[in-house]
């Protein structure tokens, strides 16, 4: 257990509903975080990563009735789907959220009852538009601007009124927009924040509760006839699965949620303004706000209209073009799993503009960065390795009166490359983290140019000048795998055994944590290693002739 908050970090998915099989939009939020727990741990963070399920939906149940299940059984089926695409997808998640567990529900329901007690929740009859869809109320103004339609999936929006429970989310309008002031990077990116703001300032209270649950949900405290909003339900699952002695630690270190846009409102507003009315009730004191919560845009791909033509529309079950568990399978099978992994975190949309999924960008990507560059550099340079010295590496020496200065040509602080690639993750840029990472590798293939060793292998006199020179590509290529890992990792351990350097086998010993800041100083290769060829790590790909 960390002490210190600043050596811990605790990263969040959502939880998704587990109405219907995985897709890419779950499997992308997911790979984000993922990627990111990875850096951190290999930092030698304390790291903790949730992710999982949202079993209280109304359309869980809905769709459990289809099928002739009850809801418990429809969410064991589908909750098994979404543990079962993560593992095979290698997710480093420390534990898997099921909304149904028996401590989930109490402890929301133990959250519940001190804001009741607080009077922070209360009852009261609510009158408005439905998006049954997302399960969310909407707003008189922005149902009217949408043509009573959501804006998710364009159907109708349901009129309704019913009792419910309301929770006092103006009471603490002005304590949230004093929150962004003091601390501008709580929603990102900055453009998603200025638009959450400007809603914030005319929140009214929001329903936590509903009727006619038919029993699938959390009952309202002292009130059965009332369930508590999937919503509610769902957002309290960051805390009760950190609500442990053992794992108390990493809410109070701060929490990062990785969401798409669509569930922005729920988490800038609702969720931290729930935490602060926790936070005054007994024994809540050590409660407090999230750290982050960055919202991403969509995978968006071509789909057809009930009119014949084709639109760009947003991936989801409700458009029917998303790529499920099949298709996903399919790509790692012809790729490999670290290049789904390196093309979603790279090339997805983390910003505020959708990104388009094609398998011609794919492959366009996967040839590019992982084949041509880093691949083929690591085959490259060991094979030379092989070639001129039977496979095993030279010591770096300095050669007087070289015109190319080769000992020096390759920098041999860390700091051009892992700095950028540290801002890159703190500004949670992948892309540009994935560009610093590869630094090295282009820098290698420049220098190999420019010093042509296999021109100079054919005088022997200059032997230990091509041994300077593989030993700076191999050691430039550990450094660049060390910064890849998080992307890549199966590829960069491979490469590791290769080049004698066991950073897998000490981060398993250490409890997953490696030593990021010592594995990128130049000169930790040692000279009379035994360099492995072995096959390459990602070999060309070429499209099938048709």
């Amino acid at each position: 257990m960390s002490a210190d908050p600043s050596n811990t970090f605790y990263v969040t998915t959502p939880i998704y509903y587990v109405n219907d099989k995985p897709h890419l939009g779950h499997v992308y939020t997911t790979m984000v975080a993922d990627v990111v727990a990875r850096y951190h741990r290999l930092r030698g963070d304390d790291t903790f990563f949730l992710t999982g399920v949202d079993e209280h939906a109304a359309k869980v149940s809905d769709k459990a009735a289809e099928h002739g299940k009850t809801p418990q059984e429809w969410a064991d089926l589908n909750a098994e789907q979404f543990r079962s695409t993560f593992e095979k997808l290698e997710m480093t998640n420390d534990d898997f959220v099921r909304t149904s567990s028996d401590h989930h529900k109490a402890k929301v329901t133990e959250y519940v009852k001190a804001l009741i007690d607080s009077d922070d929740i209360y009852e009261g009859e609510y009158v408005g538009w439905y998006d049954a869809g997302q399960e969310e109320y909407v707003p008189e103004n922005k149902a009217k601007d949408n043509d009573y339609k959501s804006e998710v999936n364009g159907k109708p929006l349901v009129k309704k009124s019913e009792k419910n429970y309301f929770f006092r989310l103006s009471k603490y309008v002005p304590a949230l927009l004093q929150h962004f002031e003091a601390n501008p990077e709580f929603v990102q990116p900055t453009a998603r924040k200025n638009e959450i703001v400007n809603r914030i300032k005319e929140a009214k209270d929001v329903p936590i509760s509903r009727t006619g649950s038919g029993g699938w949900g959390i009952p309202v405290p002292g009130d059965e006839e009332q369930t508590i909003y999937v919503w509610i339900d769902a957002l309290f699952n960051y805390l009760t699965y950190v609500d442990t002695p053992d794992r108390r630690h990493y809410w109070q270190s701060g929490a990062t949620h990785f969401i798409a846009k669509d569930i922005l409102w729920f988490h800038a507003s609702i969720w931290p303004a729930l935490l602060m009315a926790l936070q005054k009730c007994e024994g809540y004191d050590w409660v407090n706000l999230p750290k982050q919560v960055y919202s991403h845009s969509y995978w968006v791909s071509k789909a057809r209209l009930d009119t014949g033509e084709e639109a760009v529309m947003k991936m989801g079950k409700s458009t029917g073009n998303f790529l499920d568990p099949e298709t996903l399978n399919a790509l790692v099978d012809e790729f490999g799993l670290d290049a789904l992994r390196y093309f979603l975190s790279t090339q997805g949309p983390l910003g505020t503009t959708d990104s388009e999924f094609s398998e011609d960008k794919y492959i366009e990507v996967y040839n590019a960065d992982l084949a041509n560059t880093f691949g083929n550099s690591a085959s490259r340079v060991s094979n030379m390795i092989g070639k001129y010295f039977d496979g095993v590496l030279q010591d770096a020496v300095a050669i007087n009166g070289s015109d190319h200065n080769y000992h020096e040509n390759i920098p041999k602080s860390d700091r051009t490359w892992w700095d950028l690639h540290r801002i890159a993750f703190k500004k949670t840029d992948l892309s540009e983290a994935s560009r610093c990472a590869l630094m090295p590798v282009t820098n290698v293939d420049a220098y190999i140019e420019d010093t042509r060793p296999f021109t100079l292998a054919k005088d022997p006199e200059k032997m230990p000048e091509v041994g300077t020179i593989l030993y700076n590509c191999a050691e430039a290529l550990r450094i660049a795998s060390v910064l890849l890992w998080p992307f890549i990792p199966d590829a960069c351990e491979k490469f590791w055994s290769r080049i004698g350097c066991d950073y897998a086998e000490q981060m398993a010993a250490n409890g997953g944590q490696g030593k990021l800041d010592d594995w990128v100083k130049w000169g930790q290769l040692q000279p009379g290693t035994p360099i492995e060829k072995g096959d390459a790590l990602f070999p060309r790909y070429q499209p099938p002739k048709k």
